[in-house]
């Protein structure tokens, strides 16, 4: 029987992976907690940085999915950001490693994001798997950081390591800037969105798992980077009609051009914003279909329904 270490299961992504592995089959599930009771399937390590114990809870463990990161904060309110998302996300992810090497771990997955990439694509070329990357704040910049040295210890050390990146990933009981956006479809609220031409790529929460899943022991996953994506690229209008056709309540949508409201926002100093309602952020999932032999197994259409059929 397989035994995975996997972080971050009480979070939105580990809690679904975690239901998902133990459901499967053949996989032993032992999780590393920031507290709580400790059992022989749950060890509480603390808080994650640079000195955590993770010794008791890599015990004969075969693979490390490590999804526990500081997330990233809209209005980062802390006097170094940078140094804080380190601590957590560059410091506590090398020391895992090195303790996942020590404890003879053979694979090391690590849940990254696409904010290493970039922020943004441009004439509908999407980022790619290998593209340089250009993070522009301090979260996307700590994973990065967090990656290279993962890669090194990989070259040092001879334990894979697998890294995926995804975009933003939405499903039952998803919180922030999508949960957010239901609620203003849901209340009926007209909102100035109707005539939105932009390109985002998305991954449902249970097409992010298949392919965590998928990556545990691929041959071909070995030191390699993916992107996570649904392989469906909507506009911000397209969207929340879709959001609002699932709940049976059409989404009230404005027709104001693009440009007037990229204006308002720069006014307001709301950029950040509108980049993420008007920008687009185009991922190109090829690569990680071909190596893996994988394909999303949901349609955005059943990933946005499986958002309001399913509550576990």
């Amino acid at each position: 029987m397989t035994k995975i270490m996997l972080t971050g299961a009480s979070g939105f992504v580990g809690s679904r992976l975690k239901a998902a592995l133990a459901f499967g089959g053949g996989i032993h599930v032992v999780a590393a907690v920031r507290e709580g009771r400790a059992d022989a399937d749950c060890f509480a390590v603390g808080d994650i940085g640079g000195d955590t114990d993770f010794s008791e809870a890599l015990a004969d463990v075969d693979t490390v999915i490590h999804a526990a990161a500081r997330a990233h904060v809209m209005r980062d309110q802390t006097n170094d950001p940078l140094a804080e998302y380190r601590k957590v996300n560059v410091e506590g992810t090398l020391n895992l490693a090195r303790q996942a090497v020590a404890a003879g771990v053979k694979r090391f997955i690590f849940i990254s994001s696409i904010k290493v990439n970039g922020e943004a694509t441009v004439n509908g070329r999407a980022f790619g798997a290998d593209d340089k990357p250009a993070p522009e704040d301090a979260y996307g910049l700590s994973k990065l950081e967090a990656e290279q040295g993962l890669m090194d210890i990989a070259a040092e050390t001879g334990m894979e390591v697998v890294i995926i990146r995804p975009p933003l990933v939405y499903g039952p009981g998803v919180k922030g800037n999508f949960a957010s956006m239901i609620k203003l479809v849901e209340k009926g609220i007209p909102l100035p969105l109707g005539a939105i031409h932009n390109r985002r790529s998305l991954v449902g929460i249970d097409n992010l798992v298949d392919l965590i899943i998928r990556c545990i022991d691929h041959p071909t996953a070995a030191n390699q980077v993916f992107l996570a994506g649904d392989g469906e690229d909507l506009s911000t209008t397209e969207l929340l009609r879709g959001v609002g056709k699932t709940m049976g309540k059409p989404a009230r949508l404005m027709p104001v051009p693009a440009g007037l409201l990229q204006f308002g926002a720069t006014l307001l100093g709301k950029k950040a914003m509108a980049q993420r309602l008007l920008g687009s952020l185009q991922v190109d999932i090829s690569k990680t279909c071909e190596l893996l032999d994988w394909k999303p197994p949901y349609t955005v259409e059943e990933g946005l329904r499986r958002c309001f059929e399913r509550s576990d």
